[in-house]
């Protein structure tokens, strides 16, 4: 039995309003086989970086060939384009707002190309993806999908700054569980702190000094910071709300100090 395309979707327009169940609608009609799988309708209204978190730790999971569409942001001014990219394997449908050099820090130019534009100025995205994704589902070459897009607006992501004695970094997402990730991955963690003794400081907290394991190394209720299933460092309350309880919004600084 041949196996079924996989198109994921990722989105800002929610569940309360029939902009998704449309999208999915006008996908199924022109690609009745597909699978449909969500990984996120409640992004944030246009968050681009959180849309990028969303689908570059969801992605990899997927059998190679998998299309995911990300539609965040669409504003549709003047000058608004779609592009397609491949890259890793897989296939990425998106407007051109900057989401996909988040995701992707590199990539050839000979795997992007401009969508092209759908008649229907309100709400473009569904007719566009649409098509876009039952050219790539049905096989179709990529290099016939549209025309050569050159260059992608470029959107960079706040990068932790290191010194010998600490790494400072911020908050880049709230989970649903209100657990705050920051952008400190595991490696350079592991790179400047090498087994010393450190203080994690966020907001006028007091510093958390013990890298746990698993949420519950910690009494119910006690703060604690671990890395993540996606290799980030994560500060959590064991039972409980961070993001509320210790104050932490995106955007917030974080210092993981070296020394007793």
């Amino acid at each position: 039995m041949a196996k079924r395309p996989i198109i994921t979707l990722t989105t800002d327009f929610g569940t309360r309003d029939y902009y998704a169940g449309a999208l999915k609608g006008a996908l199924l009609r022109h690609s009745p086989d597909v699978q449909l799988i969500d990984l996120s309708h409640s992004i944030t209204g246009f968050d681009i970086v959180q849309a990028a978190f969303v689908v570059g730790n969801a992605y990899p999971e997927f059998p190679e060939g998998s299309i995911h569409l990300i539609a965040v942001n669409c504003c549709y001014a003047g000058d608004f384009r779609f592009v397609a990219v491949r890259s890793h394997g897989h296939y990425f449908l998106a407007p051109d707002n900057g989401v996909l050099t988040l995701l992707f820090e590199q990539l050839d130019e000979t795997d992007i190309r401009a969508l092209p534009p759908a008649e229907d100025l309100h709400f473009p995205v569904k007719n566009t993806f649409a098509l876009a994704a039952k050219h790539l589902a049905s096989g179709k070459p990529f290099d016939e999908l549209g025309e050569p897009a050159g260059p992608l607006l470029q959107r960079i992501t706040l990068q932790p700054v290191h010194t010998p004695t600490r790494i400072r970094g911020t908050v880049i997402h709230v989970d649903n569980f209100e657990n705050a990730v920051v952008n400190i991955r595991r490696e350079r963690f592991e790179q400047t702190v090498q087994g010393q003794p450190f203080s994690l400081f966020f907001k006028r907290n007091d510093p958390i000094t013990e890298l746990s394991k698993s949420y519950a190394d910690v009494p119910v209720g006690a703060p604690l910071c671990l890395f993540n299933s996606a290799g980030y460092l994560e500060i959590a309350v064991n039972m409980g709300k961070a993001a509320t309880l210790l104050g932490l919004k995106v955007e917030d600084v974080v210092e993981v100090v070296l020394g007793d």
